[in-house]
């Protein structure tokens, strides 16, 4: 059953999205990330306005999903600064020196910043609704019952009211996923992150998930989504950005970056992704080794 016929057959009136909260502007700056000897983020610059929708393309390895999971310090940064609302993730300025915050403040900070992994990562032995029951009474000590009514408005929301008693083994990918979504809301965030999310589903799923990303767009919450969908980012995104080997290509708005692209690497990908319905894992064998920025470029 469709996502829409779902939604149709929720009582009226359906629950609303909570109102998008004010803020949200994500400020990069000067980003590297290494493993070891791998430098995986190589001079990451990018600015992400309140309310907007940023889609990130690009190759396997290319640094998206790190560079996202960098957005809430899941991986800490080598080198340079990322903001929220002009507070720094991960560390406390002093003067000129940056101090790594303790988990506590991490944890804090990420109350602001959900993200919905590519793998749903939801808790086996619970329900759906204890699934998005457990941020707001862990994280933000929220009255039990409160936190219940607001859980049960979100299942609605993605058209899951009638499964908040089932556990996940007893869910499909694409409802697992619209959990996971719905647990990712129940802290009010500020900007959502979404790695992939329809990646481990089967197609006849993907639809449903993507249709709650857009409703999510509409209602004005600022998404990050690392996705290989080129239909789904051409419909609701206001930036793409594409990204190779830990650098941004190219970013603008779809029109341009998926239409007119300036870079052959841009278009290599596009097209690879285009003929074998998939991201490529590298464009090392269809692309030289070419310079990755034009002088009018923002990164």
């Amino acid at each position: 059953m469709s996502l829409s016929t779902l939604l149709r057959r929720e009582r009226a009136p359906r629950p609303a999205p909570a109102a998008a909260p004010t803020g949200g502007l994500v400020e990069i700056r000067g980003v590297h990330k290494s493993f070891g000897d791998l430098e995986v983020l190589r001079g990451i610059d990018l600015r992400i306005e309140p309310g907007s929708v940023t889609v990130i393309l690009g190759p396997s390895g290319s640094g998206k999903s790190t560079l996202l999971r960098s957005i809430n310090h899941l991986e800490p940064v080598t080198q340079g600064l990322i903001s929220v609302d002009g507070e720094v993730i991960g560390y406390r300025r002093d003067g000129d020196l940056l101090h790594e915050l303790h988990e506590r403040e991490v944890l804090r900070q990420r109350t602001a910043i959900g993200m919905v992994f590519q793998s749903f990562n939801l808790f086996a032995h619970m329900t759906a609704l204890a699934n998005v029951v457990e941020a707001p009474r862990r994280a933000l000590g929220i009255p039990r019952r409160r936190a219940e009514a607001r859980a049960r408005e979100l299942l609605a929301l993605v058209g899951l009211s009638d499964k908040t008693e089932a556990y996940p083994r007893q869910l499909s990918g694409g409802q697992q996923q619209r959990v996971a979504i719905a647990r990712a809301l129940a802290l009010d965030p500020k900007v959502l992150l979404f790695d992939e999310p329809t990646s481990a589903l089967d197609p006849e799923l993907v639809e449903e998930v993507l249709e709650v990303i857009r409703s999510l767009a509409r209602a004005g919450t600022t998404l990050v989504i690392v996705t290989h969908e080129i239909p789904f980012a051409r419909d609701v995104a206001d930036t793409v950005v594409f990204m190779d080997r830990g650098r941004i290509v190219e970013q603008g708005p779809p029109a341009e970056v998926l239409d007119r692209p300036r870079h052959d690497r841009t278009r290599a990908f596009l097209q690879r992704v285009r003929t074998d319905a998939g991201p490529p894992s590298d464009l090392s064998t269809t692309t030289p080794d070419l310079p990755l920025h034009h002088p009018e470029d923002p990164s």
